[in-house]
């Protein structure tokens, strides 16, 4: 019995690592994608729409079944208030970062970001927010030497964004709303970007089949929907303090998939600014 108790609980710990993973893996090709219909020509906005257009589709049967007055139980005002953090708007400017700076910096600035700005609720993560903080200026710095303001700029959206997720999971810890439901709910609020297509038409078209389709797939169904099913999960097997770590993993894996995708290089200060920030992650994940 005891044998089988252990197990199971083996098991469930396997599963849940599992699903973190593969949540940092599809948070990673959202940047990767992003970074990628940015240099082949493709509007923010239009992959911002990608992602969440085609999981509003998907979700709008279930939040109609369960009312839309009260967007399926949620609020509007919620709603609302996480889709301007977490969703459409959020990724509108979070894209736009990779028109100034490239994958590295967005890759490792916005989820670094949003967690030192959840470890900053607690002080005696300090030591570890310092080391990140400090990673993050070697990369802030190459951006200024190399880039000029044009680099600082794209860093400080990415900044901002990250801000702005670490508020979305502030939020939804605070109104105790299910990952789930945040991203259908928020995806259905997103459609509201259509009315914006008609400007952003001749762009989208002029990419081609080929590369709408590809964001479709990854930004879609990877970065969205998939990324919050399989952290929702994690959560579930493993616990929400330990299901959070796996963002730590965020930044390694964009770089190495930006690498193997894009053949972008990261120069050798991305590549310090990352070892020291998650030199900054060990102490939050001991």
């Amino acid at each position: 019995m005891e044998s089988a108790r252990h197990h199971s609980a083996a098991r469930t710990i396997a599963w849940g690592i599992l699903c973190g993973t593969g949540a940092a893996v599809c948070w990673a090709l959202g940047f990767v994608s992003a970074r990628h219909g940015v240099l082949v020509g493709l509007s923010p906005l239009i992959i911002a729409l990608h992602r969440f257009v085609w999981a509003g589709l998907v979700f709008l049967p279930f939040i109609a079944k369960e009312g839309f007055g009260n967007l399926g139980g949620m609020g509007w005002g919620r709603g609302i208030a996480l889709t301007i953090v977490g969703a459409l708007p959020f990724s509108i400017l979070s894209y736009s970062g990779f028109l100034f700076v490239p994958l590295g910096h967005g890759g490792v600035i916005q989820p670094s970001v949003a967690a030192v700005a959840g470890l900053l609720l607690s002080w005696l993560m300090l030591v570890g927010t310092i080391a990140i903080v400090i990673g993050l200026a070697v990369i802030g710095a190459e951006a200024l030497h190399t880039m000029g303001h044009q680099g600082v700029l794209g860093d400080l959206i990415f900044v901002t964004t990250g801000c702005s997720f670490a508020l979305f999971g502030m939020l939804l810890r605070q109104w105790q709303i299910a990952a789930t439901r945040a991203v259908a709910a928020t995806s259905v609020v997103s459609l509201a970007g259509i009315a914006m297509l008609p400007f952003v038409f001749d762009n989208m078209r002029a990419a081609g089949v080929y590369e709408n389709a590809l964001q479709a797939v990854l930004q879609g169904v990877f970065a969205g929907p998939g990324a919050t099913f399989l952290f929702a999960r994690a959560v579930v097997l493993l616990g929400a303090g330990r299901a959070v770590l796996f963002t730590a993993l965020v930044p390694g894996i964009t770089v190495l998939i930006g690498y193997l995708a894009l053949g972008e290089i990261p120069s050798l200060a991305q590549v310090v600014g990352l070892v020291i920030v998650l030199v900054g992650f060990w102490p939050v994940m001991k």
